[in-house]
């Protein structure tokens, strides 16, 4: 396979490899080399990849004009761990450079003497954006947005819009349109290029402007900001206040990484670790944030022993009870974990409401229903056929079909209830529903069987 051909992370892993072949060679000219032609992306890549020693050593060898934006793409541990060692001129030097919606993203997470060394040596206008920035709350569009917009007036012509644009030497990033304001500097509509390029030059602004492009309030969640580009397939998007006044805009980019920040927070916390988690953070830091979790997962572990504990007097007369005991557990909580990941991507794409919510909850207790009745008949026949005994087959049939059903009923209604509650669903909710399904399956099976076989 030729390089042209290699995939992405094939390419990314060769990277990886190589870097770490110059580092045990202290080739650090060659690195240095690698870096310059590297981007900030690749380059945040390979130091998230580094155990803290190796990525002090890769940060100094980094470009200081790569710096800034390098900084921006890794996620806040790694970033933290590399700035406490910064010195104080190399970072202002570095934030600086930063758009001013990447340094309010950053600059709340740094040590208070260094913030102020900061903020002290930013230029006025800097400190003016930032200050914008910073009085939004944290995950909505005016904290996110950038600043940096090209605006025109509604009254004036294409041919003055050309002339002005001429005057750039170059156009902010994402700019495929023009935010249109009046006097006042409140928003009007978008000015889209191909629109100033193909028109007569003496056609108004106003006239060929997008008046349905409708802009973001800057109190806006982040989850809805990408669902709005979503819907409209937009590359930017402006920002206003309440009165309408422009203050800045969104785009393509900030969206994606709305989108990878989501999907990382849904993927971790399901086993109730943070998305900016260091993969390379020292063995004290991660031990204390994953002994919290395992601490929740004993807490419920232990009510599900104390279920089974209550028929200790069973399990000893019938010993098949204990051998067939996991696989009513196991059943309950894949049917439940199914639906409860349905439910919580449904809610994270806003698809579910008060007005769906009761006939979601039916659906899938009629899933359950079905479904329990299906696995019922065919754990009954293999536990038949393995014990030979009618009554044990009996039992684990009616376990199976109360356990998928509650399952079923519980993988929709545990995150709602959470989500009520103000608690992430992705974060707690397998627990509940693992702790649900295994207390429910034990003792529907062990009660049934005291019931009808002791």
């Amino acid at each position: 396979m030729t390089e042209q051909e290699k995939s992405p992370n094939e390419i990314l892993k060769l990277s990886l490899d190589q870097v770490f072949i110059l580092l045990e060679q202290q080739d650090y000219d060659q690195l240095q080399l690698l870096f310059s032609q590297a981007h900030p992306g690749q380059l945040a890549d390979i130091l998230e990849a580094m155990p803290p020693k190796e990525r002090k050593q890769i940060w100094d060898l980094i470009p200081e004009l790569q710096e800034a934006e390098t900084l921006t793409l890794l996620n806040d541990e790694v970033r933290n761990s590399l700035i406490v060692k910064m010195p104080t001129e190399e970072l202002v030097a570095a934030v600086e450079q930063m758009d001013t919606n990447d340094l309010a993203d950053m600059i709340e997470e740094l040590p208070e003497h260094v913030r102020q060394s900061i903020e002290e040596n930013l230029s006025d206008e800097i400190r003016e954006h930032l200050e914008t920035n910073l009085s939004f709350e944290e995950g909505t569009a005016g904290r996110l947005m950038s600043q940096d917009v090209i605006t025109v007036r509604n009254d004036v012509t294409l041919e003055a819009v050309l002339r002005y644009l001429q005057l750039h030497e170059d156009l902010p990033e994402y700019t495929e349109g023009l935010m249109v304001i009046d006097r006042g500097g409140f928003y009007q509509g978008k000015l889209l290029l191909n629109k100033v390029l193909t028109h007569d030059e003496d056609t108004l602004v106003k006239d060929v402007m997008n008046i349905q492009h409708e802009p973001i309030l800057a109190t806006t969640s982040e989850h809805e900001i990408a669902h709005f580009f979503e819907q409209y397939h937009f590359v930017s998007a402006p920002v206003v206040d309440e009165n309408n006044r422009l203050l800045g805009r969104i785009t393509m980019d900030d969206v994606i990484f709305i989108l990878r920040a989501e999907s990382d927070r849904a993927l971790m916390s399901r086993d109730g670790l943070d998305e900016e988690v260091d993969l390379f953070a020292p063995v004290v830091s991660s031990t204390k944030r994953r002994t919290v979790w395992l601490a929740i997962n004993l807490a419920t572990a232990f009510l599900a022993a104390w279920v089974i504990g209550i028929y200790a007097d069973t399990l000893d007369k019938i010993v098949a009870l204990a051998v067939l005991m996991p696989v009513v557990a196991s059943m309950g909580g894949i049917a439940g974990s199914q639906t409860l990941t349905l439910t919580i991507r449904g809610l994270a794409l806003d698809q579910i409401t008060t007005g769906n919510s009761v006939w979601l909850v039916r659906k899938e207790i009629l899933i359950g229903i079905i479904n329990g009745l299906l696995w019922a008949l065919v754990v009954a026949f293999i536990a038949w056929l393995w014990f030979q005994d009618p009554g044990i087959s009996l039992v684990i049939a009616a376990a199976i079909f109360i356990n998928l059903i509650a399952a079923a009923a519980s993988g929709v209604v545990i995150p709602l209830i959470l989500q009520r509650l103000n608690i992430d669903p992705a974060l707690s909710g397998a627990v509940v529903l693992t702790t649900v399904t295994d207390v429910i399956g034990f003792m529907s099976f062990l009660g049934l069987a005291t019931y009808f076989l002791i």
